[in-house]
């Protein structure tokens, strides 16, 4: 019984001692050893290209055999020369002291502030020992600039039920051709889908394919919408690019319109409108009408319309039946002009009428001179009533073109020739002068043989390019009232670049076509606009190019 149990104990202080063993060898070396890390730049634009260093180096006395390192793209990348996003080498033994460097170049894909993860693997045995050891590492890059511009064109207010036809513009300003684009839109509850150009893949969903630099295009969307007074409804829309059946995104837009409902008695129409808004220039028919709602006739009555307001011109009243009284700006009616004042019946209606016209434009002293109203205050018998119309604001745009200016550095022949290419810097510059606005945009067509070179000045400029029908829109969004009236306004230049043809051999071909400025008047609801003269190859705006200048060799 003695020598079972020494020879029990034996085996077991043996195999205790091989399990110590074991343990030794897998623990003698610290994978702590073998330093690895990853540089590369902390922030990137959109399809830059970046490169990342992958370092190694072995701080330990012993010989590092059978290596391989792995190194991985952030998710969605573009790595350089096609290749994978997960790439794998087979080293040569790391020797005591050695380190090695490795290069991978490529671009991120994502949204702007998107954090994206390079990841790095080295695993390898150590010599003399049968355990693989693994060291791992990562590297963190924020996308910062995607210089791509995704807007809707839509009203912030919709009448429920109406059909509503609205726009989304893109535009890219990406250094590197963007491909596998495509568009979604989110339609909020209650809008039913009709059509769009161009056509969709689905209802809401387009493929918008390869976009280069200076780029873009625009989808039109009609349909109808349907929801509660003063309900808000929400469209969002992406860009971004398909890889391997999944959609990253660009860029989002999303964009709140309000239901409302049209108003509607009493007895004034201007212009055949119940509420009209009045707009600078206007000329005004206004027709008062009045309607004995008692039981009793009513006769031989008098009639006085007192216009307030600085929009108007008091020397343009015509009133045919009426005396104008400029001491306090009143028209009379008396019943022995008009004949509808000498004897209204119970029920019965009748109605006078004058004309006139608004100024074109009227001093702005101050905040208090925004949000312009005319008011007609009219007097019948005991019956008091005062009518207030709202005025549109007045929006410009000043268009101007230049060859020899400093922000850009123009080139190309002056007079331009055929086959040639002159560049041009063109600018707009807005005025608003009464009335906030909001989602004021900016249109013109660029003229034959003109394209856009990308160049745009200031750089966060919301410019669009339809490369289809060149036209060129510069959304502004909100503009305060007096803006480039009674101080600075927002401009913006871009550089166009105009080869012509020996069609065009001695004319004087327009470059941009007029440009058109409209935006939503925030205090009448109501859509404004306003037209700059085109611009062609003659530069009036420029002193340094002479008419002669202009005409093409």
């Amino acid at each position: 019984m003695k020598n079972k149990i020494i020879i029990a104990s034996v085996i077991l202080a043996v195999v205790l001692g091989a399990i110590g063993f074991w343990y030794y060898q897998r623990n003698v070396y610290s994978k702590e050893i073998l330093k690895l890390e990853i540089l590369g730049p902390e922030k990137a634009d959109l399809a830059e290209e970046i490169e990342y260093t992958v370092k190694y180096k072995n701080n330990g006395d012993i010989k590092l055999e059978e290596p391989r390192l792995i190194f991985e793209y952030p998710q969605y990348s573009i790595p350089e020369e096609s290749k994978a996003l997960r790439q794998e080498l087979i080293l040569e033994d790391i020797y005591p002291g050695q380190e090695k460097t490795f290069y991978f170049k490529g671009r991120l894909v994502g949204s702007e502030g998107e954090i994206k993860k390079a990841k790095a693997w080295l695993s390898y045995r150590p010599k003399n020992l049968k355990a693989r050891y693994e060291s791992e590492t990562s590297y963190t890059t924020q996308l910062g600039s995607v210089s791509l511009t995704l807007d809707f064109d839509l009203p912030s207010k919709i009448e429920a039920g109406k059909e509503i036809t609205f726009k989304l513009n893109y535009f890219s300003n990406v250094n590197y051709p963007l491909s596998n684009l495509g568009i979604k839109i989110e339609y909020p509850v209650g809008f039913e889908f009709k059509s769009a150009s161009p056509k969709p893949l689905e209802t809401a969903e387009w493929e918008i394919g390869l976009l280069n630099k200076a780029e873009g295009g625009r989808l039109e969307i009609r349909g109808n919408i349907t929801g509660q007074i003063d309900e808000e409804k929400t469209f969002k829309a992406q860009l971004g690019i398909w890889q391997e059946g999944t959609f990253i995104l660009l860029k989002e837009s999303i964009r709140a319109v309000k239901i409302v409902t049209p108003s509607l008695y009493i007895s004034q129409q201007i212009n055949g409108s119940p509420q009209y808004v009045a707009s600078p220039g206007d000329t005004l028919h206004y027709e008062i009408f009045f309607k004995n709602i008692g039981n009793e006739a009513f006769t031989n009555l008098f009639l006085v319309a007192r216009l307030e307001g600085k929009a108007f011109d008091f020397s343009t009243i015509k009133a045919p039946f009426g005396e104008f009284e400029s001491g306090d700006n009143s028209i009379v009616f008396d019943w022995r002009s008009v004949s509808d004042l000498q004897f209204i019946d119970a029920q019965e209606e009748g109605k006078i009428e004058f004309w006139i016209d608004l100024n074109d434009s009227w001093p702005i002293s101050g905040p208090q001179d925004n949000n312009p109203v005319i008011k007609n205050k009219v007097y019948l018998s005991q019956a008091r009533q005062e009518f207030v119309n709202k005025v549109n604001t007045k929006i410009e745009i000043i268009q101007s073109g230049y060859h020899r200016e400093e922000t850009f550095g123009n080139s190309g022949p002056i007079p331009p020739e055929v086959g040639e290419t002159t560049t041009y810097t063109i600018t707009w510059q807005a005025k608003n002068y009464y009335n906030d606005v909001k989602n004021m945009q900016v249109r013109a067509k660029l003229g034959r043989g003109v394209g856009l070179t990308g160049r745009i000045f200031p750089d966060g400029a919301n410019l669009t390019f339809d490369s289809a029908s060149k036209e060129i829109v510069w959304k502004l969004e909100n503009l305060a009232a007096g803006k480039g009236v009674t101080g600075a306004g927002p401009n913006v230049s871009f550089q166009v670049a105009f080869t012509p043809s020996e069609s065009q051999k001695g004319t004087v071909p327009v470059i941009v076509n007029q440009a058109e400025i409209k935006g939503e008047d925030q205090f009448t609801g109501l859509t404004v606009s306003g037209a700059g003269g085109s611009i062609a190859t003659g530069l009036p705006d420029d002193q340094t190019v002479s008419e002669q200048d202009g005409i093409v060799k």
